[in-house]
């Protein structure tokens, strides 16, 4: 299978994660190897790249991708929740770099076959690992009507969730979804027409489709998780650097950052610190950094990108 996907922002990621020569980063999320070939690209010579991805067809195309350099990687199929574990293994206490795209691959939507597309009539998967976990399957056709008009509202910011909710449930008093298309057809019966103007950005389905991957994967709290352990794991003037393609996912990284720059949590009218927090990073970006518009033009994916870096102290 050939793993296709148009990386995003590669300069900009490559200046704020400030790859040099003989030093040690981390590929978080591997995708399409566009970001991981170019920090390889820029530590030669002596450095070195630890990838991971929770996706088997990502590692096996990073190890296609980046086999030039084999002597100076190690691939690892797992969460980046986990990135702890992982450096553990190699020996490694600390990195320059740590480097983390939250977004989907155009691999995932248009071939994976896990119905992470609206367009596809592909079996409602979403799982990013395909070992573990409950299916958007599973979501679709055992949350009652409310946990899916939450969820619809919560992680898709979706306007019409209640109507989208209850005529799934309507739905699948006849038969079990089980493909992405019937699930996309009942979103688009659900939308007023009036609302659904074509040729448009989106398509109807977007929003229900990225909450239910959210929730699968359970990618905001691995994210908060994420954002906690990476830190410590950085050297002196190391480097967090993160794309995020939705509202929830930047609050985060916005958030956790803005946190461990303050350190001390203690409340305002305290006269002395007695938490002991401490200070951890230095935000590099007080707005989030976005992609350029001949960028856009050339990758409209791309146009909702926001990255974040901050340097450890």
């Amino acid at each position: 299978m050939v793993y296709y996907h148009i990386p995003v922002m590669v300069r900009e990621v490559i200046a704020y994660l400030n790859v040099r020569p003989g030093r040690i980063y981390v590929d978080c999320t591997l995708g399409g190897s566009g970001h991981a070939a170019a920090i390889v690209e820029h530590l030669m010579p002596g450095g070195f790249l630890v990838g991971i991805d929770q996706d088997k067809d990502a590692i096996e195309n990073a190890a296609k991708i980046l086999s030039d350099h084999a002597s100076q990687i190690a691939l690892f199929q797992e969460n980046f929740v986990n990135i702890g574990l992982v450096l553990s293994r190699l020996g490694i206490s600390k990195v320059d770099g740590i480097f983390a795209d939250l977004g989907i691959s155009l691999d995932q939507l248009a071939q994976s076959g896990r119905g992470f597309s609206f367009q596809r009539d592909e079996p409602l998967d979403m799982r990013m690992d395909e070992s573990s976990g409950v299916t958007a399957e599973d979501i679709v056709n055992d949350a009652d009507q409310r946990e899916l008009s939450d969820i619809f509202f919560k992680y898709g910011e979706e306007r019409w969730s209640k109507r989208i909710a209850s005529n799934i449930v309507k739905a699948r008093q006849t038969r079990r979804i089980k493909k992405s298309s019937e699930l996309a057809e009942i979103v688009v019966e659900s939308i007023p027409k009036k609302f659904i103007a074509y040729p448009q950005r989106i398509h109807p389905a977007t929003r229900v489709f990225m909450a239910l991957r959210i929730v699968v994967n359970r990618e905001l709290e691995r994210l908060e998780s994420f954002m906690d352990k990476a830190v410590d794991l950085l050297n002196p003037g190391g480097r967090l650097c993160i794309l995020s393609f939705h509202s929830l996912e930047d609050r985060i990284v916005k958030h956790r950052i803005k946190a461990f720059e303050k350190g001390c949590t203690c409340p305002s009218n305290f006269p002395a610190c007695v938490c002991g927090g401490e200070t951890k990073l230095r935000s590099l970006t007080r707005k989030p950094v976005r992609p350029t518009q001949q960028e856009i033009e050339v990758n409209p994916m791309s146009r909702s990108t926001k990255l974040r870096a901050a340097e450890r102290i």
